[in-house]
């Protein structure tokens, strides 16, 4: 590729043609503030709407100021990135987006986690010296997964970037011009009312407060103090490798004994892991994909591909965008889903209580999974089979809230008999994990013999769309990985068009990387490269496990052996499997 040289305030470098100021300036390790752009390693997006302005620079022999994130590089091209009409410009602008912002910095979850905030500190903004007759007043709009309160957007458009480039859902959309102008949804719904799938990566890039999780905390609190409930908490498997980075610890740290030490401290009176029903799922889905491969052999006639249903995200895009699709997913419950109908219907039962005076608490890396926990396929009646959710961002805010020193705590264990897992459970996390543990169980119980390698290692990494071919007892199981709604758009299109690539089985993960890039885990601040910090922490997990196949997961055999006889039997259907049905939403 062709080269041109700059000079950037005094300094030359050489980069490809392509390259933008701001590329050109990071190969010299200047740091040029942003805004509304946003490069994402793991999907290769790049979110440049050059809205913001943040980043103008000063070119010479151009009258205007440039965005460093929009503006290509030229041959000899001299750019100022200090002088002071640039760094004038910045701070007025980050003055005026501020006049227009509410001051409520002292009670805003995003505190300290604001960008906006960072760039007026930044920039030295200690008073405002604009002001206008009125500011951008919006109604705080609170749904069950995310709150929106739009007196706080700043009009970047990552969200809407996010949501329609990235994800390619279409939920968001830029409206008015000027202070008046906002992101907001068709016709002004509720996110609820629209074809937002809740996955929260919004959210996750969202600078300001304008998109937060609904915060649970309160509901929590409440149920803790109750002396006639008894509070049952589950930790999913990607909230062990990310909530450390709430108290200061490095991405990827491993923090799994710390958290159940922390939950227990709050007043819970059990803590399980979700593990053990990522394993319970495995026996359930891995059962249902034997039984449609077999089918297929002998029938030529099977619901194929079969498709993952343990992300909520993705199944409520499949309810809404692909809805004449829905009999190619897995009936099985998500391991949330499974873990609140085990707890409240067998464990409940074990301990002589109702299932109405137990209440169980999900901490989750993911904002859809508060979507999940009030689908009517999810409760008995009118008791959910999961009553609270809350992300890992919570979770660590409830801790905080209670003066626990995290950092500081000793190591406990989960809790009998709900709180054993496997290796093969804590992949999960991770894109590819659930068709690799899936694959695990299936080898050993098609072939009758051990599985020497248990990695499979195709089905890993950051590619968009990954596909292998795996021979099990003579059969080539033709599957394929995808994270990220736009990509699970592109391989959804391959199956509506007749499945020419004679797929068996799909897994989808809605969030970029897997669980372990859910919408409700620790901010990123842009750097996705903690993603892969915490993606290697779940690998060592699955390493280091005694028992790394779902299928010898000692308690999992216990409960069937006791309570659901076999996979797939009626019992299990009642509690561990669900129904998916069209959406029509704006």
């Amino acid at each position: 590729m062709e080269n041109v040289n700059v000079t950037i305030d005094g300094r030359s470098v050489s980069v490809p043609k392509t390259s933008t100021i701001l590329e050109a300036a990071k190969q010299l390790g200047i740091n040029i503030p942003t805004l509304c752009y946003m490069h994402l390693e793991t999907t290769d997006f790049t979110c440049k709407p050059a809205t913001c302005r943040v980043c103008v620079v000063e070119v010479e022999g151009r009258r205007n100021l440039c965005p460093a994130c929009a503006t290509p590089v030229m041959d000899n091209m001299v750019i100022k990135t200090n002088s002071m009409r640039a760094l004038e410009a910045r701070k007025a602008i980050v003055e005026l987006m501020i006049s227009d912002h509410p001051q409520d910095c002292l009670t805003c979850n995003k505190s300290t986690d604001c960008r906006l905030q960072e760039l007026a500190n930044e920039l030295g903004i200690r008073r405002i010296h604009l002001s206008g007759t009125s500011k951008s007043v919006h109604p705080l709009m609170k749904g069950i997964a995310i709150e929106r309160d739009m007196s706080k957007c700043i009009m970047c458009r990552r969200c809407e970037e996010m949501c329609n480039k990235v994800q390619k859902v279409g939920a968001l959309s830029g409206v008015n011009r000027g202070f008046e102008a906002y992101v907001a949804t068709a016709f002004e719904e509720e996110l609820e009312n629209t074809v937002c799938v809740g996955c929260g990566q919004c959210v996750a890039v969202c600078p300001t407060g304008a998109l937060m999780e609904t915060d649970d905390t309160a509901k929590v609190i409440r149920a803790l103090k109750d002396p006639n409930k008894t509070v049952v908490f589950q930790t999913a498997p990607a909230t062990r490798v990310a909530i450390g980075e709430e108290f200061g610890l490095e991405p990827g740290t491993i923090v799994t004994n710390k958290m159940v030490t922390a939950l227990k401290r709050l007043g819970a009176d059990y803590v399980f892991d979700t593990n053990f029903s990522a394993d319970l799922t495995i026996m359930e889905e891995g059962t249902e994909l034997i039984g449609r491969l077999t089918d297929y052999i002998e029938n030529k006639k099977a619901d194929l591909p079969i498709l993952t249903s343990c992300c909520p995200g993705w199944i409520n895009f499949m309810e809404t965008q692909y809805p004449d699709q829905l009999h190619l997913p897995s009936t099985a419950k998500s391991p949330q889903g499974m873990f609140g109908a085990v707890a409240k219907n067998y464990f409940a039962e074990k301990l002589d209580i109702d299932r109405e005076n137990m209440v169980v608490v999900s901490i989750m890396p993911c904002t859809a999974k508060k979507l999940e926990a009030v689908r009517d396929s999810l409760r008995v009646k009118d008791n959910p089979d999961v009553d609270y959710v809350l992300t890992t961002r919570e979770a660590a805010r409830l801790i905080k809230m209670a003066n626990i020193d995290f950092n500081s705590l000793e190591d406990s264990n989960y809790d009998d008999p709900l709180g054993e897992g496997t290796g093969a459970a804590v992949i999960f996390g991770v894109t590819g994990g659930v068709l690799e543990a899936a694959l695990r169980t299936v080898y050993e119980t098609l072939e009758k013999k051990e599985l020497k390698k248990l990695e499979f290692v195709p089905l890993r990494g950051f590619q968009g769309v990954k596909k292998a071919t795996v021979t099990i007892a003579g059969i080539e199981v033709n599957a394929a990985v995808v994270h990220g709604l736009g990509n699970a758009r592109t391989i959804m299109e391959e199956i509506k068009n007749g499945n020419k690539e004679n797929l068996h089985v799909v897994e989808v993960m809605a969030c970029p990387g897997g669980c372990i890039g859910g919408g409700g885990q620790p901010y990123l601040h842009g750097d996705d490269t903690i993603l892969e910090k915490r993606t290697k922490a779940i690998y060592e997990i699955d390493h280091s496990e005694r028992i790394r196949k779902s299928h010898e997961n000692e308690a999992i055999q216990e409960l069937y052996k006791n309570y659901y006889q076999e996979p797939n039997s009626e019992l299990a259907h009642r509690d561990l499997h669900t129904h998916f049905k069209k959406q029509e939403k704006y």
